[in-house]
Order: C-alpha cells, then sequence, then structure tokens
C-alpha cells in the first residue's frame, strides 16, 4: 500500500512539473502517469545508484550540489525512455531536465512529508 501511495505521489509531482516547467510536458492519461512514475523509479533505482557511486567524489566537491545534475540526467533518461514505450513524457533538453528534477524534487518531499505525517497518526 505505501508503495503505491508514494507512486501516485510521484505521478502528481510529474504532472505539477509538466505544468510549470516549459520544455516538461506529457500527453496521456492520468493513469498513464503512474507509469512514468513506475518507470522512473526504474530508471533511479538501476541508474542513479550506479551514477551516485560513481559520482561520489564530485558531489562532495561541489557539497551537494552535483547530485541536482544527476537527477537531471535520470530525468531525461525517463523522458526518452518513456517516449520509447509510447507513455507521452516529453523532456526537451537539459535545461527542461534539470528544472523539472528541481519541481519534481521539491514537489515529492512537500507531499511525502503531508503522507509521512498522515501514516504515523
Amino acid at each position: 500500500m505505501r508503495f503505491l501511495l508514494h507512486l501516485v505521489v510521484t505521478a502528481v509531482a510529474f504532472w505539477v512539473a509538466t505544468q510549470l516547467v516549459s520544455g516538461l510536458s506529457y500527453s496521456g492519461s492520468p493513469a498513464g502517469l503512474l507509469l512514468v512514475a513506475l518507470v522512473f523509479g526504474v530508471v533511479n533505482a538501476v541508474l542513479g545508484t550506479v551514477l551516485r557511486v560513481l559520482a561520489l567524489p564530485v558531489t562532495f566537491l561541489t557539497l551537494g550540489l552535483f547530485a541536482l545534475v544527476i537527477n537531471a540526467l535520470l530525468l531525461w533518461v525517463t523522458g526518452a525512455a518513456s517516449r520509447s514505450l509510447g507513455l507521452g513524457l516529453h523532456v526537451d533538453g537539459f535545461i527542461p531536465a534539470f528544472l523539472g528534477a528541481l519541481v519534481i524534487s521539491v514537489t515529492r518531499a512537500l507531499l511525502n512529508a503531508v503522507v509521512d505525517r498522515r501514516d504515523h497518526r
């Protein structure tokens, strides 16, 4: 149940990002956003882990700011994977991916804080 809840949170964060960031668009059903969120989770779990380990020295030297670049790359890869799967997420380039990753991260943090607070009650 918790997995599905966080999947919905990620899907909502993707929707918010597509509304706020020019160059990040989604053309599909709301249920398709759940699949995009699932693709993002897989890309993040597999490729994100490898990239974060390899980039650890650079991330350390930049005081964590390089993690934003990694998140942008993961969103860009998710856009390419979603497009090839016919899911409708389109990322125009690195700058929209960077801004979209920021919006998604902030939105997920806020929504997860609300979800986790409700879980503890």
